[in-house]
């Protein structure tokens, strides 16, 4: 495991990027738990791979969300809610991560959902380079649906307990703390503890961020034989 600057990790990231080999773009996932700040990471690293030249798409699994009505089955709350009725998987694969991987034309749209207007969305379609970037950002993107489509795989690893500090901070104008608390407790944590249980995303992972101190990360490339199958507590 190494530590270091914001900028090393970024460097290292982008370095890992362009060590892909495949003839075609190149699908990079940043998952992670709410608020543990893959976002961010996300948006730094197009902006350092565009410094390179290359060629990035930036999109997020908060444009490939089911219609409100579809996303609560099971309850406002609900934790299996969150991890199986949330995501359009679907559609992601079908618009955007196979026409850019292996035998795809290229052609794509970076969105199906309007989050703002709760309504199904259809961008135009964009034809990609060969040699383009996708960086895509979102949770749960390591589950056995997805796990074959991307070309690098990052997490962003963080004690689930801080992300409920930094949500309530993230969300202080539109939520109340109890609000933002009961939903990380009731929904968000246990179906990421539900996430680890049944996909082991670190497993998979190709790099894992270590985001507790964003200023100065750790990383590492996991070997086989010391990634935990245990799910995280929700106080770890």
């Amino acid at each position: 495991m190494v530590q270091g600057t914001r900028e090393e990790l970024l460097h290292r990231l982008a370095e890992a990027v362009g060590s892909v080999a495949v003839a075609h773009p190149t699908r990079v996932a940043v998952d992670g738990p709410p608020a543990a700040g893959k976002t961010t990471l996300a948006d730094e690293l197009a902006v350092v791979l565009r410094d390179q030249g290359r060629d990035v798409i930036r999109a997020t699994i908060d444009d490939f969300l089911f219609p409100r009505p579809q996303r609560y089955p099971r309850g406002e709350y609900s934790a299996e809610g969150c991890y199986y009725d949330t995501h359009d998987n679907e559609a992601l694969k079908r618009v955007l991560l196979d026409p850019l991987g292996p035998g795809g034309d290229r052609r794509f749209q970076h969105a199906v959902y309007d989050r703002t207007a709760d309504a199904a969305l259809s961008p135009p379609v964009t034809t990609a380079p060969a040699d383009a970037v996708l960086v895509f950002d979102g949770v749960f993107l390591l589950r056995p649906e997805l796990i074959d489509r991307w070309d690098l795989r990052i997490f962003v690893s963080t004690a689930l307990e801080r992300t409920v500090d930094r949500a309530v901070i993230r969300e202080e104008r539109v939520s109340t703390r109890a609000d933002v608390e009961r939903r990380w407790r009731e929904r968000y944590i246990p179906s990421q503890q539900l996430y680890f249980a049944t996909a082991r995303p670190t497993w998979h992972a190709d790099i894992v961020v270590h985001n507790d101190e964003p200023q100065r990360p750790f990383w590492e490339r996991p070997e086989e034989e010391v990634r935990s199958p245990k799910p995280p507590a929700a106080g770890e």
